[in-house]
């Protein structure tokens, strides 16, 4: 019977991956590079893909019973088995995959309780430079964190109008970020 489970699917795994889908989508809208000047580097863009696929996560806090958290993990291992995979692809060895791996597992971690913290406390300017941190790679004010930190509570609002019915069934749906940035 063990071996009958190996191949069999885990509950939410096609659901997380479709709400991974949706995160990566919006995260690799031309506007955040062109208009916000976020780096269009792997790091850039993993930092991008973190960011929504943390607001997905995090959306999923907001619902009682047992199936918000089981799609919250499907959607993280959705993430972590594409990164592993489009490490493979880059040519990344085997030997060194885990450790990039779980270095970006850390990383989405921090990050994740980062912008959970600003956003519970409703502090744009804590969520902002968290941003500059994670995004831009400073300490520093940069003007575009804060236009960034606009985007991401209006991200966050339209995913929270999203009926669980929906996401329980994969689909979810973000604003161009032209309109998150206007």
């Amino acid at each position: 019977m063990p071996l009958l489970t190996l191949f069999r699917r885990r509950k939410f795994e096609r659901e997380g991956y479709e709400l991974y889908g949706a995160a990566v989508t919006a995260a690799r809208d031309p506007a955040w590079y062109a208009e916000l000047g976020v780096p269009d580097t792997l790091d850039g863009r993993f930092d991008m893909i973190a960011l929504f696929a943390f607001l997905v996560i995090d959306r999923m806090r907001e619902e009682p019973g047992e199936e918000p958290p089981q799609l919250a993990q499907a959607v993280f291992d959705a993430m972590f088995s594409d990164m592993d995979q489009n490490l493979r692809q880059m040519g990344v060895a085997d030997l060194g995959v885990g450790r990039r791996v779980k270095r970006m597992w850390e990383a989405f971690h921090g990050r994740s309780s980062a912008y959970a913290r600003a956003l519970a406390a409703a502090d744009d300017v804590a969520l902002a430079a968290a941003l500059a941190r994670n995004v831009w790679r400073t300490e520093g004010e940069v003007p575009a964190a804060s236009r960034l930190a606009r985007a991401v509570r209006r991200a966050r609002a339209h995913l929270a109008a999203q009926p669980f019915a929906g996401l329980r069934r994969g689909v979810a749906s973000f604003p161009p970020a032209g309109a998150m940035l206007a």
